[in-house]
């Protein structure tokens, strides 16, 4: 049985911008378009509470909520944090399908990390988040890809839904059709016309009526109605390297530390090697620094092995750029590559 986490951030962007600003902390606080025609990409659960919504235009979102806080937003910011979530998700697990900047599915079938137990992986996720972004995400968990997505939302903002697999049936027989992937505005009135409401409604309905009426989408909508989903997590890219990295709260201040700090480090990045090392090996390793002014550093060599000695030269060397800056982050990684197979190695004769 698979084990499918759905991560999700809670009103990233304009999470991200309270963050960065307390000023619009626990308000009605929206990111878009300032002007007439501008849209309402995102807003708060504040805002929310007044009837403002995503893909609104800002004009009626400002009639519904005249003290609404509109900030244009900053789209590389949201990359650059976005990357930092997905490093997070690394620490996890190389089966990762990114469905947008701040949300994806991550397969965790047969980690053995937390024993093996996808709940407690996907609350340690949502801590690190937390704790290291100071950004809060949901999440869902299940067996299912759909299930998850839309158990992430049950207990937003700052929830986690497990859905066990003998509970699977019991959850998309409650579901509303509307909170499944794909089931828009005119679908669901469609739907409602034939009398379905919920997922029960769907799987005790004609298999065939779904599909003249809606086609490849009905037979789709009966598989998932009925506990069908073998769709597997896709990976965007093939990966290249292996890494682990955390900030500290108080920052380094020697050598001494720094090697103190990268032993927990090389331990994780070994449990994540087990897995990807199946069909690649090494080619070389990296340590990676931020100072207290967010300058970094890198220092990669040529290994073909993994070795903490090999770990401690390369932080000694990059501990050498501090130039007497205190150490915020520190970072591992390796370099990999597929294995050349015995008809590459051999020479024709």
């Amino acid at each position: 049985m698979r084990k499918i986490i759905h991560i999700d951030l809670d009103s990233y962007y304009v999470s991200v911008e309270a963050r960065d600003n307390p000023s619009l902390r626990g308000i009605p606080l929206a990111v878009g378009g300032k002007n007439g025609r501008g849209v309402i990409a995102t807003c708060s659960y504040e805002a929310r509470a007044f009837g403002v919504r995503s893909a609104m235009s800002t004009a009626k979102a400002l009639q519904l909520c005249p003290s609404l806080t509109v900030v244009s937003g900053n789209m590389e910011k949201y990359k650059a944090v976005s990357r930092q979530i997905h490093e997070i998700f690394r620490r996890y697990t190389d089966v990762i399908e990114p469905l947008s900047l701040d949300e994806a599915y991550l397969d965790v079938t047969g980690s053995k990390l937390f024993q093996g137990s996808a709940t407690l992986i996907a609350e340690d996720i949502r801590k690190s988040i937390q704790s290291e972004l100071n950004l809060t995400a949901s999440a869902g968990v299940s067996p299912l890809k759909f299930v998850s997505k839309v158990a992430s939302d049950v207990n937003k903002p700052n929830g986690i839904c497990i859905v066990p697999p003998s509970e699977i049936l019991t959850f998309i027989d409650k579901l509303e059709l509307g909170k499944i992937n794909g089931v828009g505005k005119v679908t669901l009135e469609k739907l409602n016309k034939l009398g379905l409401y919920k997922g029960e409604d769907v799987k005790n309905f004609d298999k065939n009526t779904l599909i003249s009426k809606f086609g490849k989408f009905g037979h789709t909508l009966w598989q998932r109605c009925n506990g069908i989903d073998d769709r597997d997590i896709v990976v965007e890219r093939i990966r290249k390297s292996v890494g682990v990295e955390r900030t500290y709260l108080n920052d380094i201040q020697s050598l001494d530390e720094c090697i103190l700090a990268i032993k927990p480090l090389y331990v994780e990045l070994e449990q994540r090697l087990e897995k990807a090392l199946a069909d690649k090996v090494i080619t070389k390793l990296g340590v990676k620094l931020k100072f207290n002014d967010f300058q970094q550093t890198t220092v990669e060599h040529k290994y073909d092995e993994m070795d903490m000695q090999f770990f401690i030269k390369l932080c000694e060397e990059a501990v050498a750029r501090s130039h007497g800056r205190s150490i915020r982050l520190v970072g591992l990684s390796v370099g990999i590559e597929p294995k050349k197979s015995t008809d590459q190695l051999q020479l024709p004769l």
